[in-house]
């Protein structure tokens, strides 16, 4: 698929006429399907479409069938192989749909239509398909396809069902070393049941035995004889049956060219009649085609848009004028616009039928696109550069007889700098001759192609009131944006909208501002406040803990008991096991609070002091001693 079709949506018409067709070759050739280069090729194509057309309308649908295989077969046939019931049977159906086709062929030559004329080129073989029919039944080969094969099956019954009496006798002689009351087939042939233990009471060869093993399953004598009997008859059936085969496949091998011709015109039928098919789903009218660079399009619609809400498109260009810049607000139908020109264009030359009321294409010799947004990630290629690496491209191919369309030129950088690589590349296709269809919002383009002969204006039309596109193409002016009028619209208050426009056009502002009204003042609406958590201190945090809290000590997890509170720095001591420590308060979890574990006004000196300072203490609160209160620093 190229960009141009991707780009035009074409191979989505590929699809859809795919999907139209019956058979591989004409499904593979709608897939290569690209515009041809040839006028007399162009009109024979749009032709045979505007016949396949009448052909439906007056005859109905056609009998076309896939003929999926058929070709194989038939080599296969001519290097000498053999092929099957199936495959034969699918021959004859073959065959009985040239037949209808060609007798629907037959009905279209009374209303004068050309194309009923490949009626000719096809051969139904009525005899070889009735023998065929004869011959094969079901996708097997019918009892009555010889002599010898009817009286070899009719010997293959008789000798089963007296292998069959002959079972059911030795069973009821012998039912009661029988595990079972009748007989049963195992590994192709026809046994009886019996018991484990009377294996050699019965004359004959166990075939097989049950899971358990208490069941053998013996294959009578008398039986064997005529299971003998019956395997001769069968390698005769068989032998009869191969002959019969390649008796019949000879015969399709002696007609192959005939076949094939009869393939080959069925499947150029199925892409003619794909392309009639999709006009009448797409009510198309076969174009007129010139060499004389010129193009008009009256009320041409989109063919992938609903007809209910596309509006149709009135487009001329050519005789004087290559080139239209066509300008208007956002959403309002430029890029479809174009593309609904280019993509009628393509349809045309390739020929089928267009959606317009009437078309009058010109040849081309390249539809060269640059339309949407060709950014890149991979190769690191921004909008503007994706696009101007496009225009380049097709700036080195285009010539007088090519037909290029770009949407949005010059879009995707500085403003002033993209009008003025906008109006260059105009100058470009102005002097190749090419036929040219540009969209833009700058101003600057419009009075280019004002002032520039051969290129003219054009606009799309806007209802300022409702803020709908009306989808119409104006040529011969220009259009505007609209985006103060539907900024205007959708609330923006006007002091906003005046300084938009004195950004814009500067002095000529107030010309541009009149009847532009604006909205009411923006009446602020309040939204939840945010809470911002509450910032903790490291004192708070290190305070919490009491004298006595019993805490867990990280990363070693030892149990202790807060001795002294923390300090300005949140250092804490700690009584462990064997030791006092200073830590910090982040290195250790709450376990049991000290109100839990110890009544209210606890002398926690009892726990944290030696009996000499406790002794020492308590004269000091007596009396005045002369001595040194010394404290445990371990």
């Amino acid at each position: 698929m190229t960009d141009t079709e991707r780009l035009l949506e074409f191979h989505k018409i590929k699809e859809k006429l795919i999907e139209l067709a019956c058979t591989d070759k004409a499904k593979e050739k709608i897939q290569d399907l690209t515009p041809y280069l040839s006028e007399t090729k162009v009109k024979a194509k749009l032709r045979e479409t505007t016949e396949a057309k009448a052909m439906i309308e007056t005859c109905g649908n056609p009998p076309l069938t896939a003929l999926q295989g058929i070709e194989a077969w038939i080599k296969l046939a001519e290097q000498g192989g053999c092929l099957t019931p199936e495959q034969l049977e699918a021959v004859s159906i073959t065959f009985s749909a040239v037949k209808r086709m060609k007798d629907y062929l037959n009905r279209g030559k009374s209303y004068e239509i050309g194309m009923a004329y490949y009626e000719e080129n096809l051969e139904p073989l009525d005899d070889i398909r009735e023998e065929l029919n004869q011959k094969i039944r079901g996708g097997k080969i019918d009892d009555y396809a010889s002599k010898r094969l009817k009286t070899l099956r009719e010997a293959i019954d008789r000798t089963d069902a007296k292998m069959h009496e002959k079972a059911d006798s030795v069973i009821k002689a012998n039912k009661q070393y029988m595990a079972d009351s009748f007989s049963t087939v195992r590994n192709g042939r026809l046994c009886i049941p019996v018991k484990k233990e009377y294996k050699f009471r019965i004359s004959g060869s166990v075939i097989d035995k049950s899971s358990t093993g208490n069941t053998l399953f013996i294959e009578p004598s008398s039986v064997a004889k005529l299971y003998e009997e019956m395997q001769e008859l069968r390698i005769d059936e068989e032998n009869e049956e191969i002959r019969i085969l390649y008796t019949l496949t000879a015969m399709l091998s002696d007609k192959a060219e005939v076949i094939q011709q009869n393939n080959h015109t069925i499947e150029k039928l199925d892409f003619m009649f794909a392309k009639a098919k999709l006009s009448i789903e797409y009510d198309g009218i076969p174009p007129e085609v010139n060499t004389e660079r010129y193009i008009r399009l009256r009320n041409a619609r989109h063919p992938l848009m609903d007809r209910k809400v596309n509006v149709p498109l009135n487009f001329e260009i050519g005789k004087g004028v290559n080139g239209v810049i066509i300008t208007g607000p956002n959403t309002g139908g430029k890029t479809v616009a174009i593309k609904t020109v280019a993509l009628t264009c393509m349809m045309a030359q390739c020929g089928l039928h267009v959606t317009c009321e009437k078309a009058v294409i010109c040849m081309n010799n390249a539809i060269l696109c640059d339309i949407g947004d060709g950014q890149n990630l991979s190769e690191n290629l921004s909008t503007f550069s994706a696009h101007i690496t496009n225009v380049l491209d097709i700036l080195r191919t285009v010539s007088r007889d090519s037909l290029v369309i770009m949407d949005e030129l010059g879009s995707g950088t500085d403003p002033a700098e993209g009008m003025g690589i906008a109006i260059a590349i105009l100058e470009e296709l102005k002097k190749s001759g090419a036929l040219f269809l540009v969209t833009t919002h700058y101003p600057e383009v419009k009075e280019y192609a004002k002032q520039e002969s051969g290129i003219v204006n054009a606009r799309m039309t806007f209802d300022k009131e409702s803020l709908k596109p009306l989808y119409q193409l104006v040529i011969g002016e220009a259009g505007e944006s609209c985006a103060f009028y539907i900024a205007g619209k959708l609330g923006m208050p006007a002091r906003m909208l005046e300084r938009a426009a004195k950004a814009a056009y500067a002095e000529s502002y107030n010309a541009r501002w009149g009847g532009i009204t604006g909205g009411e003042e923006f009446q602020k609406t309040s939204h939840p406040r945010i809470q911002k958590a509450k910032k903790v201190s490291r004192q708070e945090n290190a305070m919490k803990y009491q004298l006595g809290d019993s805490v867990m000590v990280y990363p070693d997890k030892k149990i202790g008991i807060v001795c002294q509170t923390a300090n300005e720095k949140g250092v804490l001591r700690v009584q462990l096991q064997d030791k006092k420590i200073w830590i910090s308060h982040k290195r250790i979890k709450l376990q049991v609070a000290a109100r839990q574990l110890y009544p209210e006004d606890y002398d926690f000196s009892i726990i944290f002091d030696s009996v000499e300072k406790r002794k020492a203490r308590h004269q000091m609160e007596r009396k005045y001693v002369d001595t040194e209160l010394v404290y445990d620093e371990s």
